[in-house]
């Protein structure tokens, strides 16, 4: 309740502030001013009325403190009671051992027994009687020093609303410098932002080269080794990096090790992790996702250290867009292999089919219907996807490459070594990776005069 006053006080000194801040010496206000000082004297009535609220509220907890009372003395009552069933018991077992002379001393001992809890109910209900007397006269005090806090919060808000009246003209003329001068950092914000974006489109990306030291950096972070061949799945948020990164290593979403995934992006920093089977000297990255507040297109490259990883997968999921541009020509600045990869492939297939009119409940599509439908849904997928992607790649003078289409579960199942109906390009996907780090790993082993005679993919 006090911390509801002092709340209440609190907002009472900000509004009377806005209140007599807007009528200054200013003989001519402005629009802005006279919708201010309204707004002002709105927001005092309010806090009028909230001061009335509470102390209708502290009128209130009186009110239940007097029926804590009442409910004292009934304790007291339904003590006394209680007594005096105690002594009626005792009367009657009294009688019963005149009675009956053999039952004499077990009678008496009941009636004792019988006496003693009464009597120790008695004397506990007695206690809980003064505790509650205690706790409602406590209750009391509270509620007279609140409502003397009350009237001191009062005098001290009619205190601060004179002198903060004093600082009003000097507030104003502060708010309005603050205000020029945010609109001119809007201005230039605005102008630098919608140049970057002009430069991007145009293909025009600022050039940082990384440094010796930061290369070291990067790749310590990444906890890069010789021995190892390094995948980095990258693209924009959302994309389903994490689940592919799974799939990859054959191993569900909710399985003990995978990368987390999520409706949201979920990858914040970059993740580490080594292929299941211990032979294979794979280790695969989920990297945060482009495209956001925190890591803009063009710098996503460079902030990441994209270009210390061996090889690169630029995922995307809906559109082939200016992030995924900007990755392929850094990869192509650095000599780094890429590979294009569209997810989510059942997902479009369905949406497709759902656009050629299929219903999964509707009794009137047999299974030979719904295979043809779904092959025409996957074919059409395959060739827009790569059409896109060609048409973009030219548009930023990039030669053509080739994109591979699949699906996070299809390629689960064909990297733990089993056969899928349904497979799009992950049977690709997949050699083309291995066959890229088996080449890099012969041509090191060979310039280190190293045996491959064991050498194969997973």
């Amino acid at each position: 309740m006090q911390r509801g006053i002092t709340q209440a006080v609190a907002a009472g000194c900000w509004l009377a502030s806005k209140l007599f801040g807007s009528g200054g010496s200013d003989p001519n206000p402005t629009y802005a001013a006279i919708q201010e000082r309204e707004w002002a004297e709105a927001e005092r009535d309010r806090a009028i009325k909230d001061l009335a609220n509470t102390r209708a509220q502290v009128t209130q907890l009186v009110q239940t403190i007097q029926g804590m009372q009442n409910r004292a003395l009934q304790f007291q009552q339904d003590a006394l009671s209680a007594a005096a069933v105690a002594q009626q018991r005792n009367q009657e077992q009294m009688t019963a051992m005149v009675a009956a002379e053999r039952a004499a001393n077990a009678a008496r001992f009941a009636a004792e027994n019988a006496a003693r809890l009464a009597t120790e109910e008695s004397k506990n209900k007695a206690k809980e009687a003064e505790a509650e007397r205690q706790r409602t006269q406590a209750a009391m005090e509270g509620a007279r020093r609140a409502v003397e806090a009350v009237q001191q919060d009062a005098e001290r808000l009619q205190r601060a609303a004179e002198e903060e009246k004093k600082k009003a003209d000097e507030a104003i003329a502060g708010a309005e410098a603050a205000r020029k001068a945010a609109e001119n950092g809007v201005r230039e914000a605005t102008a630098a932002k919608e140049d970057a974006e002009r430069r991007l489109k145009e293909g025009i990306q600022p050039v940082v080269t990384p440094t010796p030291r930061e290369i070291l950096a990067a790749q310590e972070k990444i906890q890069y080794q010789e021995n190892l061949f390094h995948f980095a799945v990258a693209g924009r948020a959302g994309g389903g990096k994490s689940s592919l990164v799974n799939a990859f290593r054959g191993m569900s979403n909710r399985a003990v090790g995978s990368a987390r995934t999520g409706v949201i992006e979920t990858t914040l920093t970059v993740g580490r992790y080594p292929d299941p089977d211990e032979r294979c000297q794979h280790v695969w990255y989920d990297l945060p996702g482009a495209g956001t507040m925190k890591i803009p297109d063009w710098q996503y490259f460079n902030a990441q250290g994209l270009y210390v990883f061996d090889c690169i997968v630029v995922l995307f999921d809906n559109r082939f867009t200016q992030t995924d541009i900007a990755i392929l020509l850094n990869c192509r600045r650095f000599k780094i292999p890429t590979y294009i990869v569209r997810s989510k492939a059942d997902q479009h297939i369905r949406n497709i089919m759902k656009e050629m009119g299929y219903e999964s409940d509707d009794e009137n599509f047999d299974r030979t219907q719904r295979s043809a439908m779904y092959v025409a849904a996957r074919e059409q997928l395959v060739e827009e996807t790569r059409r896109n992607v060609k048409a973009n790649l030219a548009e930023a003078n990039l030669p053509d490459h080739k994109v591979y289409v699949v699906s996070s579960s299809c390629l689960r199942t064909v990297a733990k070594g089993e056969q899928s109906p349904r497979v799009i390009d992950e049977i690709n996907l997949l050699n083309d990776l291995y066959m890229e780090a088996q080449a890099r790993r012969v041509r090191r082993e060979e310039s280190e005069g190293i045996s491959t005679s064991e050498i194969g993919p997973k």
